[in-house]
């Protein structure tokens, strides 16, 4: 099975080419997903979020404040790794468990639609590897529109991550999406044509 990697920072528009790819019935593993949904297969992880960060970013109902948590955790690096280091493992875990089931089914391909496919190493268990890409100011613009944050909180996410810039040099593909959608749509058509070269073996991406 064809493993392509999806990447991208926030605001660059990566869920938007994710979603174009499912449109096109691409199979998508969804890392952001996945990352919410490890919060309920495995409880442990709350856990030591209480015995880490404390109980003020729980609700009266037992739920994570997502918003304040990720505020708190953006604002310094150690608070980030730390997270990471309790739940990257599961998510991890989730993600391949879920490539197998695809090659299980015998399915051509699938997308790993993670906005931190580089940092963790991720990149390297694809074949391919996509960057969505735009410049530093748009992005920030379409994080203000797209979310209730501060510009403080916006930088903050922003660093928390590999920027594009340097992403480049870990992908075999990229796609400027500082445009119009119907030139997106245009850079990702041929960048599948130019897989599907390269991959001709591979049905789904036949032109």
């Amino acid at each position: 099975m064809l493993r392509i990697g999806l990447t991208g920072g926030i605001g660059s528009g990566k869920s938007t080419v994710s979603s174009i790819l499912r449109e096109k019935g691409f199979n998508i593993i969804d890392a952001d997903v996945i990352a919410r949904e490890v919060l309920l297969l495995y409880p442990i992880i709350l856990e030591k979020v209480k015995e880490c960060f404390g109980e003020k970013f729980f609700d009266e109902s037992g739920q994570l404040k997502r918003k304040e948590f990720g505020n708190f955790i953006f604002a310094e690096e150690e608070r980030r790794k730390h997270y990471e280091d309790i739940i990257l493992p599961y998510i991890k875990k989730e993600i391949f468990h879920r490539i197998k089931r695809f090659e299980e089914e015998k399915n051509e391909i699938c997308v790993l639609d993670a906005p931190t496919l580089i940092e963790n190493g991720l990149h390297k268990e694809m074949n391919i590897n996509i960057l969505v890409w735009v410049d530093i100011d748009t992005q920030i613009e379409r994080i203000k529109k797209r979310d209730d944050l501060l510009d403080t909180e916006i930088i903050d996410r922003i660093n928390s991550q590999m920027t594009l810039e340097e992403k480049r040099e870990f992908v075999d593909y990229i796609i400027d999406n500082s445009h119009t959608i119907e030139r997106t749509k245009k850079e990702l058509e041929n960048t599948l044509k130019e897989i599907g070269r390269k991959y001709r073996g591979v049905e789904c991406l036949r032109t």
